[in-house]
């Protein structure tokens, strides 16, 4: 039995812990590696901050330092591939919803699309960085992002979480 109140607190949050990992589990056990949409933070600064040191340390040689990507970046190169793509207004970056950006940058672009084939220099970065961090940096590209920009890409996730199979 439980008798003092720090004992019934304990108990209660662990009974409350257990119940939103069991909603979790619930919410995304059907769909491997699914990851929520609506997930990007670009109004917080902790999140950020964190997010420009991992774009400038991880992302920034290849996209820009101003997100505008490579020269000629709808054009394939000798070696087949796409150079990288901005991820300002004029790439397609805000055409996909969170759980796709942040599967492309996690799995890579061909595990992401269901593309085992597609040639790209895009690594995956799943075993280099943290969820968090691929969050941080997604959300701080979407910072940058006119307002306009931001309110469409809000629209596609919702979208997306609309014609989500639950």
């Amino acid at each position: 039995m439980l008798r003092s109140p720090s004992r019934r607190r304990a108990a209660a949050g662990l009974a409350l812990a257990a119940a939103v990992a069991a909603l979790v589990w619930w919410r995304f056990a059907d769909s491997p590696g699914a990851v929520p949409t609506g997930v990007l933070r670009p109004d917080d600064p902790v999140v950020l901050k964190r997010g420009e040191q991992v774009y400038r340390a991880q992302c920034a040689s290849c996209h820009g330092a101003d997100l505008q990507g490579q020269a000629n970046w709808r054009e394939r190169g000798a070696d087949g591939r796409l150079p990288a793509p901005p991820h300002d207004a004029s790439g397609h970056t805000w055409h996909h919803p969170d759980d796709v950006l942040i599967r492309i940058t996690k799995e890579g672009v061909a595990k992401a699309v269901g593309m085992p084939d597609y040639a790209t220099n895009m690594p995956a970065f799943g075993d280099s960085l943290s969820d968090a961090d691929i969050v941080a940096v997604l959300s701080w590209i979407k910072s940058q992002w006119a307002p306009e920009t931001r309110r469409h890409h809000d629209d596609i996730n919702r979208q997306a979480q609309q014609q989500s199979p639950r």
